[in-house]
């Protein structure tokens, strides 16, 4: 049976094109008819969003369904404009990931903000290429860069640009931090940078995202030097293990370069110590990344912010607006105390690019030569909508959920937590059934139960969990990154725990 459309709407009538032999070609659509399709599209814009609780926090893609989307199968005869929202209605709105539902705890993806919103239609159309040239948005984006550094707590010469997220941000700066790194030995091409970059060894912690692993291989790093650093019972990088691997590596002749801590770990909201860590690095010229894709701004938390000590100090910091801003997706930063290093890696000169020294082109400090504007502007939107009071309100609601979370878990008879944060993310276990056989409660059957136990939820479509890993052990976890949820939503999800819960326990 066809899934039923999200908002209700009804029937549209056929738009009306306009012809190639009015001097228009193919894509133009009439004024009237184009004014129409917008306020209609503005119209299941604001219902989709309005009534998003009225539906399944996610959908599974029946199979049929997921082949024709993955066909293709271009018809010979263009459609009707009409046809887009219709098509957007009953075939991709119906089948959502889930994270703009206020009962969405699995991943860190965050609803779009309304200010957001709005502003993708608008860069959209003024649809600027934010590379090259001069164009106010990129200006606009100088702005915003400066604004998401002075919320971090980094130093007031840090600069940078806004990518498609933590992973392009995180691929920058050690792209700079190598070009640095060479540049000061003098191993700039040739034999010495080939013998130099052979050598090159960095560091993270062994809770680091996976986009740092991926960082490393782009710019050229084999697995084999870049170093998981063991971590401390409660998830921070271990300093002094750190301080060992350096001084191992130094003495067999390789170089360290970098040190990528985390300003909030994916799995369980850790922040590595920040001070420590550049000592290090300071003390053997290395440069200090921090990993704030998703807790980077938590300095403006007040109990948070003893853990961000030390942020003017790194050299760079990757910042996810996405994430705890919820500006639209496709909106990340990377932010560097001197911006010029970004360049050094990544300007390149054509006779068909000619930049302008004094306001260089933003292509200079990033590998994208074209780029949307729209990152400028819904960032600067969402910003301008919340304040920097707003902000702190939106990340300490966050917190406060977090701590609801954790207490009810707590209160839980058949629950056991597993992590105390510090950021939003709650990670938990059912609690071993007092009537189980310990020879058969093993890791394997409870990392199954807990596998089950969020299957289940997911399939339910009342809220949305997910497992991770916690010191060797599969368990659940949930993370608040909805400035929708609230405490009747943290509920739920225990509710829908417990009945997964009583389901399984019981077939």
């Amino acid at each position: 049976m066809p899934t039923p459309p999200m908002t209700g709407r009804p029937p549209r009538l056929p738009s009306t094109r306009l012809e190639s032999g009015d001097g228009t070609g193919p894509l133009a659509v009439h004024p009237k008819v184009f004014r129409d399709e917008l306020a209609a599209a503005a119209e299941w814009v604001a219902d989709y969003l309005g009534q998003i609780t009225r539906h399944p926090v996610a959908r599974p893609i029946p199979p049929a369904h997921r082949q024709a989307l993955a066909s293709g199968a271009l018809p010979q005869e263009g459609q009707e404009l009409g046809a887009l929202l219709d098509f957007v209605d009953r075939a991709i709105a119906p089948y959502p990931t889930g994270n703009g539902h206020p009962a969405f705890f699995a991943w860190i993806n965050s609803p779009p903000s309304p200010a957001g919103v709005i502003a993708e239609l608008l860069a959209t159309a003024v649809n600027a290429t934010c590379g090259m040239g001069e164009h106010a948005l990129m200006d606009l984006e100088r702005g915003v860069v400066r604004d998401l550094a002075s919320l971090a707590g980094m130093a007031p010469t840090t600069g940078g640009v806004l990518t498609s997220g933590g992973s392009m941000a995180n691929l920058l700066c050690l792209g700079a931090a190598r070009t640095w790194f060479l540049r000061l030995r003098g191993a700039t091409d040739g034999p010495a940078f080939d013998q130099a970059h052979a050598r090159l060894t960095a560091y993270h912690s062994d809770q680091a995202h996976m986009s740092v692993a991926k960082a490393a291989a782009v710019i050229g790093l084999p697995p084999w030097r870049l170093r998981a650093v063991p971590t401390t019972a409660d998830q921070r990088m271990d300093v002094r293990a750190l301080q060992a691997m350096v001084d191992a590596d130094r003495a067999s002749g390789l170089l360290p370069f970098c040190v990528v801590s985390n300003l909030g770990s994916t799995a369980g909201g850790a922040v590595d110590p920040i001070e420590a860590i550049t000592r290090v690095c300071r003390r053997q010229g290395m440069w200090h990344h921090g990993d704030g894709a998703w807790g980077g701004l938590g300095a403006l938390v007040p109990e948070l912010a003893p853990l961000y000590r030390g942020v003017a100090d790194l050299d760079s910091l990757t910042v996810d607006p996405h994430k705890t801003l919820s500006v639209p997706v496709g909106c990340g930063a990377a932010l560097v105390t001197d911006p010029s290093r970004l360049r050094d890696a990544f300007t390149f000169r054509a006779s068909y690019l000619d930049g302008d020294q004094d306001w260089p082109w933003m292509s200079d400090y990033t590998i994208e030569l074209t780029r949307p504007g729209t990152r400028a502007l819904t960032l600067w939107a969402t910003l301008r909508q919340l304040g920097r009071s707003g902000v702190v309100d939106l990340l300490q609601h966050y917190q406060d959920l977090a701590h609801h979370l954790r207490r009810r878990v707590q209160e839980h008879p058949a629950l056991e937590l597993c992590n105390t944060g510090p950021l939003p993310v709650v990670c938990f276990r059912l609690a071993p059934d007092p009537g189980s056989d310990p020879v058969t409660d093993t890791p394997d059957r409870r990392a199954d139960l807990h596998t089950a136990v969020a299957a289940r939820i997911q399939a339910r479509g009342h809220a949305y969990l997910a497992t991770v890993s916690h010191q060797g052990e599969t368990v659940l976890r949930a993370c608040v990154c909805n400035y929708l949820t609230t405490t009747d939503d943290v509920d739920t999800l225990l509710q829908e725990v417990q009945s997964a819960i009583d389901h399984l326990r019981t077939t």
